[in-house]
């Protein structure tokens, strides 16, 4: 049991997020231990589920990506149940960064991360050092996927090791500017935008928000 205090009372977070409605439930998890090109998750496959829930949490733990220069780990949305991946988006983008040799600190909007009514895969992580301990971990949250009035929206972030070698921390929003549901989500490595290489090694798990 956690226990969480404002100063001047004690509450139990279990008690707190079963209060608020806030809790997580495991539906799927892919374990990368072999190179891939790509990791989708589709709609009732796998214990996948994109109707059941308004929020859906992905967590991809320890993505290694492949072996060349400054490689790039991306993301995109289908929905025809993944015959395509091509959903139109329009995202917004900014990075914070600091060396390992202290030579630089900066935080920044970037202009050539985010797309602007594009069927382009959104990056997750780019010009990634390709070393063996070199790895992306991070979170994206999908909101309501599975609704035919809205657009879907979505937030992600993700920290990695860059090849300068710096310790770099990206932040993404956007919209994916449809009002099909969305039943299917891919991630995938590339080296160079829209070449295909592999994911090494790592962890990608979805829950629900209940």
């Amino acid at each position: 049991m956690g226990l969480i205090s404002n100063g001047t009372t004690i509450f139990d977070n279990g008690s707190m997020a079963s209060g608020f409605g806030g809790n997580l439930i495991f539906l799927s998890k892919q374990t990368i231990s072999v190179p891939v090109a790509s990791v989708a998750f589709v709609d009732g496959s796998g214990g996948v589920d994109f109707t059941s829930y308004k929020e859906y949490i992905f967590y991809f733990v320890n993505l290694h990506p492949n072996s060349n220069s400054e490689p790039d780990i991306l993301v995109n949305f289908s929905t025809d149940g993944g015959s395509n991946y091509n959903a139109v988006k329009t995202t917004t983008a900014y990075y914070a960064r600091h060396a390992e040799n202290n030579d630089f600190g900066s935080l920044s909007y970037e202009a050539g991360s985010d797309l602007a009514q594009s069927t382009a895969n959104q990056f997750i992580a780019q010009n990634m050092s390709n070393n063996n301990d070199a790895s992306v971990s991070g979170f994206m949250h999908l909101f309501d996927p599975s609704s035919t009035t809205y657009v879907k929206n979505f937030l992600m972030s993700a920290q990695y090791m860059h090849d300068y070698p710096a310790s770099w921390i990206q932040y993404y929003g956007g919209y994916i500017n449809s009002t099909s549901a969305v039943n299917a989500v891919r991630f995938n490595g590339e080296y160079g935008v829209g070449t295909s290489d592999n994911i090494d090694s790592g962890e990608i798990l979805l829950f629900g928000v209940n």
